[in-house]
């Protein structure tokens, strides 16, 4: 019998099989006003677990309008009265960040953010989940885990000068595509794992979300005990002989550095190409970038100059801890003196929902992991991601600039899934009778569906004020249009980008009978059975499609039928079936349920 891989053992059960495990650490943060609503309406008292839960104020910190004070003293008065301890409050950093406080090796730690992946940086199997079933957790502490399969990425040798940790991440972005690791756990390997301090595993694992997957993880070696110290303890990786579904190998001196273009993680190209390209707000921060270590890069790089006049530098430390490591180390002043505006430690300008929002037309460079139409609060705007080095040199030319000496032309082969450009907002009629086409739109992020500035705004729990706002930069009044019984198809990755389930609210709110898809995102998948949307992954079918063709399906046999084509689906069976019929999962879990 072969090995077994990391989530294997984690898991204790074989890949594909479907398990019920109580994770040892629940991440939430602005989102558990929501959660706790949620876990009320399903007869919540007290949480089950307490000493698991990890609450942080981060995403709108310190609040920006008086409803969402309201929420963060709401939240305040739940871990007051739960009696929970690993409470951060307003200012104490991201919650990504923060997460090296309580992620130790061997955890299961699940999260109502799409990022928490990044605590695989400690050896832990760390998946994001949306906030109805994060509110499950507090109430029964198990939830299902489909056990992944696993991408094993073999590192050899050392990254080059001006090359980082966020050049190797786009590298595999680019390379693998936005969903070219869907559902999959990520395992690091090879004698490069040695080269990479924990600051460089916490942004590799942090952007794997951006590859769709599940999870990503590096081994409890030497560096990792060095940096947690006795309260390190053992960890556990996957086997040599374990079976994987892919090996990729990656020369870590062949590395060149790259810039995601807008507006897809996976549109990339090499520095070289895009050098030049005027900026207009330079962004060096959040939970991929906001560590001493990219602070005091960025300080050596300005010390002594000044921003581009009519540049925007806006730096956001990841955490309080952080800010005042930087302060004391001078690099706080250098950044001030070179013309940075510093901001308190929050996700705020990453999602678009506090300080910094881009004007219309700006270009933007930034340091963040996403980089989708209207991210930053701005549909207008134009964000490139790229690494630290990048963002701080080009603040000082007022353009995208290379810190390399010599100009140096590099190349990036892509050698993923093309996907065509669709001019948004769609300005055709894509109803035909009952069903709706999208079939022509991969990549259809969260963002997308529903604009992240608002997420704080309309409550999950408020599905009717969500409908209207569905999709609206894809098919203006597309809320409106839907219909019970209304039958959606659409591209690959499905649902790619956040955690947030407010889409799959609504659109079972508004009786939206299906959603066939070529392909769907992890989460957006998870929180569509949490809502008791159906979500059908059948790719045949959704290409066989034409207007004016009717569609069936029988779940209990198992099939789909396109005009007269019919595809086989798969019978949909234990946790995930009875989730599904029992209307979604606040009813599965709520009192009295038969």
């Amino acid at each position: 019998m072969s090995g077994s891989t990391f989530a294997e053992k984690i898991l204790c059960a074989r890949r594909g099989e479907v398990v019920t495990a109580a994770p040892d650490l629940i991440l939430s943060h602005d989102n558990s006003a929501s959660i706790a609503k949620t876990f009320s309406s399903m007869g919540g008292g007290r949480v089950r677990y307490p000493e698991r839960l990890v609450i942080t104020l981060d995403h709108n910190a310190p609040p920006t309008n008086a409803a969402l004070a309201n929420d963060y003293q709401a939240v305040r008065t739940f871990v007051a009265e739960q009696g929970l301890t690993h409470f951060h409050d307003a200012g104490s950093g991201i919650c990504h960040q923060l997460m090296a406080e309580h992620a130790r090796p061997g955890m299961l730690i699940a999260g109502s953010d799409s990022h928490t992946c990044t605590a695989g940086a400690f050896n832990t199997l760390a998946v994001g989940i949306d906030r109805t079933e994060t509110a499950g957790l507090w109430l029964s502490g198990r939830t299902w885990f489909r056990v992944p399969e696993t991408l094993r990425v073999i590192l050899t040798g050392k990254l080059p000068t001006w090359v980082f940790a966020k050049d190797l991440a786009t590298h595999l972005i680019g390379m693998l595509g936005a969903d070219g690791a869907n559902y999959l756990s990520i395992e690091f390997h090879g004698p490069g794992v040695d080269t990479l301090g924990l600051a460089e595993r916490m942004t590799l694992c942090n952007l794997a979300s951006e590859m769709g997957a599940k999870n990503a993880v590096f081994p409890a070696d030497a560096i990792l005990a060095k940096a947690l110290g006795p309260t390190c303890g053992s960890g556990m990786f996957g086997d040599e002989d374990a079976d994987y579904l892919r090996t990729v190998e990656l020369d870590l001196c062949k590395i060149v550095p790259l810039v995601a273009c807008p507006h897809a993680v996976d549109n990339v190209r090499s520095l070289s190409e895009v050098v030049g390209t005027p900026i207009h707000q330079c962004f060096l921060g959040t939970c991929s970038n906001g560590r001493l270590e990219d602070l005091a890069l960025a300080a050596k790089i300005l010390a002594g100059k000044h921003i581009a006049p009519g540049v925007q530098f806006l730096v956001t430390p990841a955490s309080r801890d952080v800010f005042l490591a930087a302060l004391r180390a001078g690099i706080i002043a250098t950044l001030v003196e070179a013309g940075a505006c510093i901001l308190s430690a929050s996700c705020g300008p990453c999602l678009g929902t506090g300080q910094g929002i881009p004007a219309d037309g700006w270009n933007v460079l930034s340091t963040a992991n996403r980089n989708f139409k209207g991210r930053m609060g701005n549909k207008t705007a134009n964000i490139y991601l790229a690494s630290p080095a990048v963002v701080a040199m080009s603040a000082l030319q007022g353009a995208i600039t290379d810190p390399r000496p010599g100009n140096p032309r590099d190349h990036f082969e892509v050698q993923r899934r093309q996907t065509h450009a669709v001019p948004l907002p769609l300005t055709h009629d894509r109803r035909h009778g009952g069903i709706l086409d999208l079939s022509d739109l991969d990549d259809l992020n969260t963002d997308l569906m529903f604009a992240g500035n608002l997420t704080y705004q309309i409550k999950s729990s408020d599905p009717a004020a969500i409908v209207p706002h569905l999709f609206e930069a894809v098919i203006p009044g597309f809320g409106a249009m839907l219909k019970p019984g209304d039958v959606i198809l659409a591209g690959e990755n499905f649902g790619c980008g956040s955690s947030r389930e407010h889409p799959a609210v609504g659109l079972r709110h508004a009786g939206v009978a299906a959603v066939v898809v070529k392909s769907a995102a992890r989460i957006f998948y998870r929180a569509a059975i949490n809502q008791g949307l159906l979500l059908l992954v059948c790719p045949e079918a959704v290409t066989a499609y034409r207007p004016g063709h009717i569609l069936a399906l029988d779940l209990q046999a198992g099939w789909i039928e396109v005009g007269s084509q019919r595809f086989p689906i798969p019978r949909l069976t234990g946790t995930v079936a009875d989730i599904l019929a029992a209307g979604g999962l606040k009813s599965y879990l709520s009192p009295g349920r038969t």
